[in-house]
């Protein structure tokens, strides 16, 4: 199995923390394949961030199925998950967001999950996310460090403390029965507070791996009808190459696999693993 795992930030150092965590999250015979957007910001704290972040993910996930998969799943790696559910429309394989796979991981775990963030400033579009996936109502808790940070990639160093007391306080506090550490920036500290914060605790990029393995191995088929079926056809202008080409390969195997249904013939199977 191939997942090819994108960084919706410019930050070289967050890419290095999301591959680190993703190699050790992987099963084994799992090829992590990591990259970085081509334009953007920082770090991403606000929906317009969001915004450009998600441009710049579709051109990734464009290059890399523009002519048939040539990987089996996507993963978005930034808490929030730039560009989903959209994304989803755009290619065959599986695209899965750490914030839903993080969400999906807190909900089987516990009731009431706490969400443990980087910043003030993010909590709204968190909420936002959050309300989004439908889960709002078990939501007990968005806490986050309200100082300035001194450097994306210090975060976990800079405010372990904290981070770590924020989590014991959405748990004591706030009734959490499960905290996720959210964001790319906070990549494996999961596994070094285990033990020290007394339910289970969810890291969105193994969440984003492990769920993205298991979506892919179930060989469900590609979207091509409902809400996530391709975008139809119809005039477009100043789009870049491989985002154009992905766009009618989807049209264009959408249209076949519905003239073989028509004839009474089966639909492209789910790519092979």
């Amino acid at each position: 199995m191939k997942l090819l795992v994108i960084n919706p930030n410019i930050s070289d150092d967050v890419t290095a923390l999301i591959e680190a965590e993703a190699l050790r999250s992987a099963s084994p015979g799992t090829e992590i394949v990591v990259r970085t957007a081509g334009y953007g910001v920082e770090y991403i704290e606000t929906r317009f961030e969001s915004l450009i972040a998600a441009g710049a993910v579709a051109e990734i996930v464009a290059e890399y199925t523009r002519d048939g998969a040539s990987v089996d799943g996507v993963v978005v790696a930034a808490f929030g998950d730039p560009g989903m559910p959209a994304l989803k429309e755009l290619t065959d394989v599986p695209v899965i967001g750490i914030t839903e796979a993080a969400l999906c991981a807190a909900a089987l775990q516990g009731h009431r999950f706490s969400i443990i963030a980087i910043s003030d400033r993010i909590r709204p579009w968190y909420q936002d996310c959050v309300e989004r996936f439908g889960l709002g109502g078990r939501l007990a808790s968005i806490r986050s460090i309200n100082e300035s940070l001194n450097g994306i990639a210090s975060v976990q160093q800079d405010f372990k403390a904290t981070l770590l007391a924020l989590s014991q306080q959405a748990v004591t506090e706030d009734g959490a029965d499960v905290v996720i550490l959210a964001g790319a920036p906070l990549a494996g500290l999961a596994r070094e507070l285990r033990g020290q914060i007394p339910v289970p605790v969810v890291d969105g990029i193994s969440a984003g791996i492990r769920m993205a393995e298991a979506v892919v191995s179930l060989q469900s088929g590609p979207h091509r009808a409902g809400a996530f079926g391709p975008p139809p056809l119809k005039a477009r202008r100043g789009l870049s190459e491989n985002l154009d080409a992905a766009l009618t390969a989807a049209q264009d195997a959408a249209a076949h696999d519905a003239a073989r249904s028509v004839a009474g013939q089966p639909i492209s199977p789910a790519p092979s693993n």
